[in-house]
């Protein structure tokens, strides 16, 4: 008689183990512990997602960044605002990566991929909380977003030629629609597609966005950007014993070595005790310094470049003097990691010692001049370059530093969604519509899997309305009711319709001319579900000294 309560004790601990419905591993329970651990994890991602939420879309929100040493930054850029959180939870951290690593991809859509993450795992969790496995979501969610990538490439997908110079504006202008800057955007997209299309290797489908060189300079409005043909130095001539300010026909000379006198090892000191011995180093320099300046004028230079120098001063008063009287204009203070840019620009070869300046090594432009900015301010600009290389340079203004930063993140976004375009050269429909008939598509495709992994991939299709839901919010319209009317739409074949907030309402958002590229979205849904299934394979947290 003692035996037979032992397979009512069984039973009663058969959920426990996972044995739920009669199938082995189709119910899940954590222990306290890791329920609580998973749950803290989620809830973190969670509450970064939604701190950068309300700034989603045209109608988006600005956050004001404000950091201990008083710096401001009013920005609506994803990864701009997460790099300056101060998180402490690992899983939030997991959320700023994320955005980081859709920024070097795609280069925009670093809000779009957290605000999605943030979504599916809200799904994740409820999951888990009705006994399914992460294991099993963590599976299901990839076969979904490999689903979501086939249906994008395939069925969604618009083919985009790189001559159509109107589609790649276009692309430009939705992306800058959600800056601060978007009134602006008739005027930043052609400058960000003619910037691209210029270092971009067409056959190849490469470009490298560390050959086009945005500098800002603080006056005037943004009207005033341009894209300069050729080179642009923020700082000015220098003009010490009226040296030169415009020179025509130039020979330029960038050098790596220091125009002023040699100076001793740290450690060591010089005692000078008498006059003569002054006199004598005074006179010792002064020829070190017009040796220096006669070696480069033989070389033909009346350009002359200096590279920034840490341990010593590039050039001092006497040897600006002598290179004033021999007619060579000076432009010092130019940065270390500017040297490639400038050498490829310049079409000439930096110099580390004079010995090694030849007229070979040289650059030619026909005009260096310093010229005088509307709004204050002044720069130098080298135009006329001879067999420049394919660099591009673009000259950023703004009335004050907040509005020319911000102008510059903007233009940055910019010149990714175009440079996306040249490595896959697909365009989509914006205004939420590839997220919704991906939805659509994915909630039928459900329909025909069997057990856990049919109600994940559904729970992955509604996670993916997130997108024109938080648009439709933003824009102050009634999301649901849009939400609703965008799914019915898209049920009837229509899979360019999308939200209009401009006009407030859902249009054939192709025909508005909204379009991005498909590596955005494609990166973007890629990167949110394997951090999404990253946090979800977590179920402990151990602390080491």
């Amino acid at each position: 008689m003692a035996a037979a309560p032992a397979p009512v004790v069984a039973a009663s601990k058969a959920p426990a183990m996972g044995s739920l419905g009669g199938k082995k591993g189709e119910t899940y329970r954590d222990t306290k512990i890791k329920a609580d651990v998973r749950t803290s994890n989620m809830e973190a991602a969670k509450a970064v997602a939604d701190a950068v939420r309300t700034s989603l879309g045209p109608r988006g929100m600005d956050k004001m960044v404000a950091a201990p040493n008083g710096e401001v930054i009013i920005t609506n850029d994803g990864a701009t605002i997460l790099k300056k959180m101060n998180l402490e939870h690992p899983a939030a951290k997991m959320l700023v990566d994320l955005s980081h690593s859709q920024d070097v991809v795609a280069g925009d859509g670093t809000t779009s991929v957290v605000v999605l993450c943030g979504s599916i795992l809200k799904k994740c969790l409820e999951l888990i909380q009705r006994g399914v496995h992460p294991t099993v979501i963590s599976d299901a969610m990839n076969a979904a977003a490999n689903k979501a990538q086939e249906i994008l490439e395939n069925e969604l997908g618009i083919p985009v030629d790189l001559t159509d110079r109107n589609s790649l504006i276009a692309a430009a202008t939705t992306s800058l629609g959600s800056k601060v800057v978007s009134q602006h955007a008739s005027l930043l997209a052609p400058i960000a597609v003619d910037s691209v299309l210029k270092v971009s290797d067409h056959m190849k489908s490469h470009c490298d966005l560390r050959d086009i060189r945005v500098v800002t300079k603080v006056g005037g409005t943004i009207d005033d950007t341009e894209m300069v043909d050729g080179l642009v130095f923020t700082q000015k001539v220098s003009k010490t014993a009226n040296g030169l300010s415009r020179v025509e026909n130039a020979k330029i000379a960038l050098i790596q070595f220091c125009v002023s006198p040699p100076k001793t090892d740290l450690e060591n000191n010089v005692i000078v005790s008498d006059y003569a011995a002054m006199d004598r180093i005074l006179k010792e320099e002064r020829n070190y310094i017009l040796g220096l300046v006669k070696k480069i004028k033989a070389s033909g230079c009346n350009v002359l470049l200096i590279q920034k120098s840490i341990l010593r001063d590039a050039t001092t008063e006497l040897s600006l003097h002598y290179l004033a009287k021999a007619k060579i204009l000076v432009i010092k203070d130019v940065e270390r990691d500017e040297i490639e840019f400038v050498s490829k620009t310049l079409n000439c070869r930096p110099v580390a010692h004079v010995d090694q300046l030849t007229p070979d090594k040289l650059g030619h432009a026909k005009l260096v001049a310093e010229t005088t900015l509307g709004g204050g301010g002044s720069v130098t600009k080298i135009t006329g370059i001879e067999n420049m290389g394919s660099t591009a340079t673009v000259l950023v203004r703004g009335s004050n530093k907040l509005i020319a930063d911000e102008a510059e993140r903007s233009l940055h976004d910019a010149l990714c969604v175009i440079r996306c375009l040249v490595q896959k050269r697909f365009l989509l429909a914006g205004g939420g519509a590839p997220e919704i008939e991906i939805s659509q598509r994915l909630r039928q495709w459900s329909s025909e899997l069997l057990g856990m992994q049919s109600y994940c991939v559904k729970a992955y299709a509604e996670a993916l309305e997130v997108v024109p839901y938080t648009l439709a919010e933003n824009a102050g319209l009634h999301p649901i009711q849009i939400v609703t009317e965008l799914r019915a739409m898209h049920a009837k074949g229509m899979k360019t319709a999308g939200i209009n907030v401009r006009k407030g309402t859902i249009t054939d958002i192709l025909e508005e001319k909204v379009l991005q590229p498909l590596l955005v979205t494609s990166s973007a849904i890629g990167l949110a579900t394997e951090t999404v299934r990253m946090v979800l394979k977590i179920d402990d947290r151990i602390m080491v000294a």
